[in-house]
């Protein structure tokens, strides 16, 4: 039977080349850590559904980007439909913190007319000893850009399930009170499917019920 979701939402992942992102991705849609992956060509797409509340599921449409320079021209092209974002850095990586606000920058002024909602994201917390930006100077950035921070793990599975279900209940909790909606042409957030309920069965005439056997 197929899966009943509210909304649709297309997240986009970014970041620099090596901080973790597909690994990341991996671990939330398929619940596994590949110790060697292969640089994301372009884009790559992943999907899973989460439930926000109960009986309340969100499908997740991912958008896996390349951080490489040569790719970006092809990336930027996927910014303007996507309703939410992780902004990754490798907290053992500091010119992977410092170019955070370059990749913020370039997703902003390519999302026009539309706005993305980032959670700015730590990856590889595993590896403490190795640390180079610490977790208050993390949060200090995101603050200032108005985001929420969380470190992550995918190779032990830290946070990762945190991080996507927080971003996806706060652009859902936008949704419900009308600061995003549903526009035509744009792919960001979808309308899902969910059936009528039947209250009894002298609700239902004989149409009906052939239609239902």
């Amino acid at each position: 039977m197929e899966a009943i979701w509210l909304y649709q939402f297309r997240l986009i992942v970014i970041g620099d080349s090596t901080v973790g992102k597909s690994c990341l991705i991996r671990r939330f849609t398929e619940g596994r850590f590949a110790q060697v992956s292969d640089p994301t060509v372009g884009v790559d797409f992943f999907s899973r559904l989460v439930e926000i509340e109960p009986g309340k599921r969100i499908k997740l449409q991912i958008w896996d980007t390349a951080g490489q320079e040569r790719f970006r021209s092809i990336t930027r092209a996927y910014y303007r439909n996507s309703v939410g974002g992780l902004l990754l850095f490798d907290i053992t990586n500091r010119r992977s913190f410092q170019n955070v606000h370059d990749w913020l920058e370039e997703a902003r002024s390519h999302v026009q007319p539309h706005s993305i909602v980032f959670l700015l994201v730590g990856h590889k917390c595993d590896l403490e000893p190795q640390r180079q930006v610490s977790r208050q100077e993390a949060e200090k950035l995101a603050s200032a850009y108005g985001m929420r921070y969380v470190e992550t793990s995918a190779r032990d599975a830290i946070n990762v399930e945190h991080a996507f279900t927080e971003l996806t209940r706060d652009i859902f909790q936008l949704v419900r009170s009308g600061d995003i909606t549903i526009q035509e042409g744009w792919e960001g957030v979808k309308s899902g499917f969910v059936p009528n309920v039947v209250h009894s069965s002298e609700e239902v005439t004989k149409s009906d019920r052939r239609c239902l056997c």
